[in-house]
Parts: C-alpha cells; structure tokens; sequence
C-alpha cells in the first residue's frame, strides 16, 4: 500500500507519535529522556518547531508542535534519526530504533476551536490512561516527569524552554500565567484523570470525529472547513499553490460565517 502524501505548508500544526521498533522501549532510562528532549530542543531550533504538549512513554512517545516554516519531513528527519545514533552509541546497539515511520496527524489552530486545547489535554493525560499514575493512588499528573505539564506549565517563564510555544499553549488551555493559574491548570487535569478512570473511559470526542481513531487510522484532526481546505491543498494541478493553506481555511471560515450571517 502506497504512502500517504505529508501534508507541509507555513504554519501547520501536527500530532506526532512514533512507537519504538516491535514496540521495543525508546527510553531506557533517565539520561535517555533527558537526551531525547535535548535532540528535540536542537530540532526545534534548527527546524523552528514551536511545541505546545509533549509526553515520552517508554516506548513512543507524542508532539504537538507548529512549523512556521512548513518543514515538517526536514526537522523530523533530523530528530529521529539524531536521536538513534545517540540511543544507539549510549547503548552500543545498532540499526533502527523506531518502528513504522511516525505518525503525523494535522490539527486545526483556531483560537477559539476546541481541537487543539483537547489535543493538549489528550497528550498530559496520557501517563493517566496508561495508569501510570491513577487518582486512587492520590497521585497527580506532576507526578509523571516526563511530560510538558510537569517540565514546562506547572514552572514559572524563568524555567521553561524557549523552544516550548509556553505562552500559547497556556492560552489554549485557558490558564493564566501565575502561580495560582497553574496550580488551577493541574488541578482541572486532576479532576479530569479522576473522572475517566472512575468511569473506566479516555475517549475523546468532537463531533462525532474521536481523537483516538483518528490517531489510528485518521490523518486530520479539525472540522469539515479544515478537511476541505486540506483536500484542496491535494488536488492536482489547483491554482494558487503557493499560497498558505492558513490563509485558505481562515478565508473560507469568513466566506462561511457571511453565508450563515
């Protein structure tokens, strides 16, 4: 079966996962997560990825980031395989370390829409689905150190990485920038862990469209305007190609809000 296509144009956001090789671990231990998100801070500096959620989970790991520069193929290509040469010298292995090429779903940015604040959610709430962390334990999402929430959100501006999209991303989630702005971030999410695994569900749902299946089998993640602006980004031989694919959603959201004015 052929390939899908990689969608890349200025300003597009993705959800990234890659599992490790037969589902092998990615992170053998502390230095390896470490070294994962310094690789990850190099390619967002070579590639110019602004990330808004991250969480590495032994043997995949998951992104939410933008490309201004519409490269996603060039930075991850550099990442991932930066990323196993130094697996494989830190541990003297060879060959590949992940699986299938990595999963690159597209999301819709719309600051008022709701696909990307819950891709956020999904992507911090992960250590809880895989009940690493439970509330019955009286654990917290903080608990996991390997995730945006605890490394980058739960931390002052002083403590964050300038490749994190921090200030965004705090909009997106509708949390202030202040101690007790995220203290009340973590407490929502906390409540949200609590809620799922006492009603032993995780599925996330918009509009009939779910976030897992869509990570499975899906290639876009936003609503029907999203969808056909991305399909016309597809089509052989369309005029304006060389426009941003941003500026054709935004213009066909406003076509469509004097429609049904």
């Amino acid at each position: 079966m052929p390939r899908q296509p990689r969608i890349q144009f200025k300003g597009a956001v993705y959800h990234v996962m890659a599992r490790g090789n037969r589902r092998g671990p990615i992170f053998v231990d502390d230095e390896d997560h470490e070294m994962f998100l310094r690789t990850l801070g190099e390619a967002c500096e070579k590639a110019e990825f602004q990330v808004y959620a991250w969480v590495l989970m032994g043997n995949h790991y998951h992104l939410a980031f933008s490309t201004p520069r519409g490269n996603l193929v060039e930075g991850m290509k550099w990442f991932q395989n930066t990323y196993t040469r130094r697996f494989n010298c830190r541990h003297k292995q060879w060959g590949r370390l992940f699986g299938d090429r990595y999963k690159a779903v597209l999301v819709e940015r719309d600051s008022d829409g709701p696909y990307l604040p819950t891709l956020i959610d999904y992507i911090h709430l992960n250590p809880a689905r895989a009940r690493i962390i439970t509330a019955k334990r009286e654990e917290s999402l903080l608990d996991y150190r390997w995730s945006s929430l605890s490394q980058v959100y739960a931390k002052p501006p002083s403590k964050r990485p300038k490749w994190m999209a921090s200030e965004e991303g705090l909009s997106l989630m509708d949390a202030k920038d202040s101690a007790k702005g995220r203290r009340e971030l973590v407490e929502r999410l906390d409540r949200r862990m609590a809620e799922e695994q006492a009603a032993k569900c995780g599925l996330v749902e918009i509009e009939g469209q779910s976030l897992q299946s869509t990570l499975r089998r899906g290639w876009y993640w936003g609503g029907e305007a999203f969808k056909e602006a991305l399909l016309e980004r597809l089509r052989p031989g369309r005029k304006g190609s060389e426009k941003d694919l941003s500026h054709q959603f935004l213009t066909r959201r406003k076509k469509t809000s004097v429609i049904n004015s």
